[in-house]
């Protein structure tokens, strides 16, 4: 099968299938061939519900022959991230706590198995839009367990592998995401960001990744790690496909308290405008004692070729940037400690019973369900977020992070009286080796210290890729991405500047070579 129909850009496949010029079964077909030719080496998929796929493309086709309007993402393969709910499809968040245990003749426990993850009964909202602009929906994600992680090495299932070099990590935690767009096994993907887990592997593997505004698009279904900051957003080839995704996951919902009620920006549309004037700030603290110099330079560079397109670079000033990690991981500890009580081996998923003196016992059930259930860096964080929060420290450390939390608010806030947009590295260094950090947490941490800040403030974040740049310790050249934030609900002023670096980017178009197993 002829899979190349993949390397289309969305808009343009969309536009395909819309016309009737390809149908929506080979497309769908064309998806599932390469995740089956591809993902063996790379693990980006947990699950893929093939037969779901094709009968949703097929329902598609046979609306078109009938002559009805098909939506915008009309045909179009998406990947999911495992943290976003399907109805009756596996649903694991990267942990073996969310799948029923198998056991062997023997009564052993054997190795979870994703297939065997729980089921919701009920899609959440995004993935409805989804599915009503057209979406086909081949499969669930690999990811780091409830999105805590900068590698996606904390996946009950496995890591994800970097197409670039299979020996490097993607980053996290929605690297499944990330390489499903990377490796061309689907053109668009969703994942959810609440420190960099967007952008990062965005970054990393060499595509476009948007974190909206907090609010910008709705939580409803997705489990939920930190909930003042989690948010949901989109993976694409380049600027325009990640924009026509947003546009459609984007917008008010009543189930999801914390949804804004406000209009749907037109990001696409601002894709082509004329950038010439737009004030661009640099802020110094992002380009502190930290960050290679191959990938300073090369974000650099990017930063120049945006005031060769007329805009206007400034240099403005963060200065509670130093803080955000130490806030950051006080704050979403905390906010996981709450979040992740559900799963105690009673509603759902993994259960190993407790006893005590040869009878059933209800902490007995919570203490080895969770402790069998849950993985290293998971209960790093539960334990955290717990002390954090207990008698005689609240206010010493969650107040204090809470207060820190507001004063990087009000450093944008000052910026963007100044300037339109920030620019700004994602990461201090190209992807790094599997295994290398996975026993210094400080360091793994340490690779979102400039995506935080942007989280942290609920703005607006795009990684767009600007260059590739040799690794440290050797290897092939590797992904750098450009990060520009916005002021809230700026989405398609991120889109327009980031389209505008796209067309003159010296990696445009450029993708890893991944070969057929």
């Amino acid at each position: 099968m002829d899979t190349a129909i993949l390397d289309r850009s969305i808009p343009e496949l969309a536009a395909l299938v819309q016309r009737g010029e390809v149908s929506a079964e080979e497309v769908a077909r064309a998806a599932l061939s390469r995740i089956e030719q591809r993902d063996g080496a790379l693990g980006a998929f947990l699950t893929v519900q093939g037969e779901q796929a094709v009968a949703a493309a097929r329902a598609l086709d046979a609306r078109r022959a009938r002559g009805e309007a098909l939506g915008p993402l009309a045909g179009v393969p998406i990947g999911l991230k495992d943290a976003l709910c399907t109805e009756g499809a596996p649903t694991t968040a990267g942990s073996k706590i969310l799948t029923r245990a198998a056991a062997g003749g023997d009564g052993a426990s054997r190795a979870p198995d994703p297939a065997r993850g729980f089921r919701p009964q009920f899609d959440a909202t995004v993935v409805t839009r989804l599915r009503e602009a057209g979406a086909i929906l081949p499969g669930k994600c690999n990811m780091d367990e409830f999105a805590m992680g900068s590698s996606n090495e904390n996946s009950a299932f496995g890591p994800v592998k970097n197409p670039w070099d299979p020996s490097r990590i993607p980053g996290g935690s929605s690297g499944g995401s990330a390489v499903a767009v990377a490796a061309g096994m689907t053109p668009g993907s969703l994942g959810s960001d609440t420190g960099g887990s967007i952008r990062q592997p965005a970054s990393l593997t060499g595509v476009v990744g948007i974190k909206p505004t907090y609010g910008r698009v709705s939580r409803y279904g997705l489990i939920a790690f930190a909930s003042s900051l989690d948010q949901i957003g989109p993976f694409a080839q380049d600027v325009k496909g990640a924009a026509r995704l947003l546009e459609v996951i984007s917008g008010r919902d009543p189930r999801d308290a914390t949804s804004l009620d406000a209009p749907v920006g037109a990001c696409e549309a601002a894709c082509g405008r004329d950038v010439a004037g737009l004030r661009i700030g640099v802020p110094e603290e992002y380009f502190a004692k930290g960050i290679d110099a191959r990938v300073e330079a090369k974000v650099r560079e990017a930063i120049e070729g945006l005031r060769g397109l007329g805009c206007e670079i400034k240099p403005v000033r963060l200065p509670h940037t130093r803080y955000a990690v130490a806030a950051y991981y006080i704050v979403a500890t905390a906010e996981a400690s709450s979040n992740l009580a559900r799963f105690d081996g009673v509603r759902f998923g993994l259960r190993v019973e407790g006893d005590r003196g040869g009878k059933a016992d209800l902490q007995g059930l919570y203490g080895r369900t969770r402790g069998e259930g849950f993985g290293r860096e998971v209960k790093r964080r539960i334990l955290l977020g717990t002390y954090v929060l207990s008698a005689g420290y609240y206010d010493a450390y969650y107040l204090r992070a809470q207060k820190v939390r507001t004063l990087i608010r009000r450093d944008f806030d000052e910026a963007f009286r100044e300037v339109d947009l920030i620019a700004a590295p994602v990461s201090p260094t190209v992807a790094f080796r599997l295994g290398e950090r996975v026993d210094d947490p400080l360091s793994m941490y340490l690779a979102d210290v400039y995506t935080l800040p942007a989280s942290m403030a609920g703005l607006p974040a795009i990684s767009v890729p600007c260059a590739t740049a040799q690794a440290p310790d050797g290897g092939p050249p590797l992904p750098v991405g450009l990060q520009l934030i916005g002021p809230a609900l700026e989405e398609a002023r991120l889109c327009q500047a980031a389209y505008a670096w796209e067309q003159i980017s010296p990696v445009r178009g450029l993708r890893a070579r991944v070969s057929n197993a």
